[in-house]
């Protein structure tokens, strides 16, 4: 019973993560460090800073709706 509760519970925060994007900035990471190994690998201010700049010039990134 309890390893279900777990699956369950872990699957629910994969999902918000996800739906939220909370993961975005693991996965860039992730990329970093495999791709451009030498690179420096920039703060989640700065990653979250770049993100938000590239999807207010591309509104086809992500919807503003002000």
């Amino acid at each position: 019973m309890r390893s279900a509760l777990s699956r369950a519970y872990r699957g629910v925060c994969w999902y918000l993560r996800e739906l939220t994007g909370e993961s975005a900035y693991d996965r860039y990471v992730t990329h970093v460090r495999r791709q451009h190994p030498d690179a420096e690998v920039p703060s989640r201010r700065d990653f979250e800073r770049m993100r938000t700049e590239r999807q207010e010039k591309d509104p086809r990134q992500g919807f503003r709706c002000c």
